[in-house]
């Protein structure tokens, strides 16, 4: 028997209102503003303020998908988050979320995949409506990356910014929804991006707060090099798995960490420029968040129209990688 089709019934996002420019940038590390739009493609971020939780954000972003679903808070039966800046160890986020937004028959649980955490939480998602586990569900990315970023590290405070974007799933017409899924993840690049203190292996003391080791790190060059291979190469796996060509793209969203990078999973795929969505001069790297802000953006401009074939794709810190195609 064929699996029942489920798609995105409705999409919201959260940014928060106070804007970090790279003028603003400017003043606190060596830089110029020219050099981090030229290097990164950004203008400016979004930044939460000190009451502002990752839950904060991710509330208001479901909210509005669940709004635009047209379907009862009460009838959301998983909510799923991800995102690598809970707002504590645990309880999850999602537990958060689910009480504050009134989903109380729903399971609700966090979920670590770096920027592709959005994508795997919809693999995780789809099959479970599809074994009849729940009728909806919400899948959230929310990161809150200024509250881990060192802002005397030129090299990583220039990237990150702030935001949540949130999608609510469930059944769809035959043919349309989800087509295929492509995730992966090579291990031993762990280090390469990572906070490194805070956990089991470094628990939080004075020492690993002095060597501010609850910041951020990454080698940027290698991340750079892995980047640029896995976006095309992870966008062209999941077209082959849903036997579509290329060219029946018509809209690809993703992950808005550099337009460098996205320029060359552009080329790769031999895609024309305007087929590909970038809003990364407004937000920066907004991690988890990136792709379903973008998808909100894109819905509620109405460059998504119905039977579009759109694809996904992301890349993170673990490292990991995630895509999808959806026939809108």
């Amino acid at each position: 028997m064929n699996s029942p089709a489920i798609g995105i019934l409705g999409t919201g996002s959260a940014v928060p209102q106070q804007v970090l420019t790279n003028a603003d940038l400017a003043t606190r590390v060596d830089t110029e503003p020219e050099w981090i739009l030229m290097r990164t493609g950004i203008r400016e971020r979004r930044i939460a303020d000190a009451q502002t939780a990752s839950s904060d954000l991710a509330v208001v972003a479901a909210q509005n998908a669940i709004a635009a679903a047209g379907v009862a808070p009460a009838d959301i039966g998983i909510v799923i988050c991800a995102t690598v800046t809970p707002d504590t160890m645990f309880p999850a986020t999602a537990c958060l979320v689910q009480d504050r937004i009134g989903a109380r028959h729903a399971a609700a649980f966090d979920l670590s995949a770096g920027c592709s955490g959005f994508i795997y939480g919809l693999a995780c998602a789809v099959p479970m409506l599809q074994a009849g586990l729940h009728r909806y569900a919400l899948v959230i990315g929310v990161d809150t990356l200024s509250k881990i970023t060192d802002y005397s590290d030129r090299a990583t405070c220039v990237l990150f910014g702030d935001g949540a974007g949130a999608v609510v799933l469930g059944p769809v017409g035959a043919g349309r929804g989800f087509l295929a899924f492509e995730l992966g993840a090579d291990g031993s690049g762990g280090p390469l991006i990572r906070q490194e203190a805070g956990g089991s292996r470094l628990p939080a003391t004075y020492a690993t707060v002095e060597a501010r080791k609850h910041y951020i790190t990454m080698v940027g060059q290698e991340v750079f090099k892995f980047a640029v291979r896995i976006l095309g190469a992870a966008a062209e796996a999941v077209l082959a798995k849903a036997g579509l060509d290329i060219a029946a793209i018509d809209l690809l969203i993703p992950h808005q960490a550099n337009i460098r990078i996205i320029e060359a999973a552009i080329d790769r795929l031999d895609l024309p420029p305007e087929k590909a969505y970038v809003n990364l001069d407004r937000y920066g790297n907004t991690s988890s968040a990136s792709v379903p802000i973008a998808l909100d953006e894109v819905v509620r401009s109405g460059k998504l129209r119905q039977h579009d074939l759109l694809v996904m794709v992301a890349f993170g810190a673990g490292l990991t990688w995630g895509a999808t195609v959806m026939r809108w």
